[in-house]
């Protein structure tokens, strides 16, 4: 592999993200690495950053729950292929992310050989995935589906109101209005195929997220 590669590894753990980094450098000699530690520190690498080629991403970092910062992350850049590296080894969770539009899953306890194999397939351009995840259930299937529908802002302001904030405090917060805050009520909760907080609410613990 040459050096034109630039990947982001973003995990909160230091060393496990050193770790990720020299198995990086062994697999991709050459390689643009670049770090984040939280979901916040992510985004603003990635606002800055317009050519990169993979993000190896932990699911449990500082300002994301579950799927929620795999799901933010495909929104808003679609076309960045994302791997999952995580300790929540569930074939549950691998379905979860693979549903969620992730390039593919790598348990965290892979030894090195593993590791390096699955970072050149992925950079071939062929997922990875465990074997024998099969289709899972289609009822989780269809909310997956249903929380991708959101846009990047109206996910936004659904975990914000999973959090319990009054429609006038996400307005404050998110600097608009709240008549635009009740629009997206609405669309979010057409999406959802819910008539009110509570149901969304209750459907986004059903997705763990």
């Amino acid at each position: 592999m040459d050096a034109q590669y630039t990947i982001v590894i973003a995990d909160d753990h230091p060393l496990f993200r050193n770790a990720l980094f020299q198995s990086v450098h062994m697999a991709i000699s050459g390689a643009n690495l670049l770090e984040a530690d939280s979901l916040t520190s992510l985004l603003a690498l990635l606002g800055k950053e317009t050519d990169v080629d993979l993000l190896l991403l932990d699911l449990k970092m500082p300002g994301a729950n579950g799927m929620s910062g795999l799901i933010q992350l495909r929104s808003q850049y679609p076309d960045l292929p994302i791997v999952v590296i995580s300790a929540s080894e569930e074939i549950s969770v691998v379905r979860q992310v693979r549903r969620h539009g992730a390039f593919g899953f790598i348990p965290k306890s892979s030894d090195m050989r593993a590791l390096i194999s699955s970072l050149n397939q992925v950079l071939d351009g062929d997922p990875v995935f465990p074997e024998g995840l099969g289709e899972g259930n289609d009822e989780l299937g269809e909310l997956t589906e249903r929380i991708a529908a959101l846009t990047p802002q109206q996910y936004k302001v659904l975990g914000m109101l999973s959090d319990g904030l009054l429609n006038k405090q996400i307005a404050y917060d998110l600097h608009v209005s709240e008549a635009t805050i009740k629009a997206h009520m609405t669309a979010i909760f057409r999406k959802l195929g819910v008539k009110n907080r509570t149901q969304a609410v209750i459907l986004l613990q059903q997705m763990d997220l």
